[in-house]
């Protein structure tokens, strides 16, 4: 069992990094994590979109 890791600022990055690699990874896909965590510096508001995928 492997698992990769994506992290990203914006949710069309992670969905086309994530996208990417469903096309390339030649094993059986066990699951799909995802998860969406903000935070706010200054008067900024900072996301971070990110997904695990668990495969064999």
């Amino acid at each position: 069992m492997k698992v990769k890791i994506f992290d990203e600022a914006h949710e069309l990055d992670l969905e086309s990094a994530v996208n990417k690699f469903l096309g390339e990874v030649s094993g059986e896909i066990i699951d799909i994590k995802y998860q969406v965590a903000v935070s706010v510096f200054s008067e900024e508001q900072v996301f971070c979109f990110s997904a695990m995928i668990i495969y064999m």
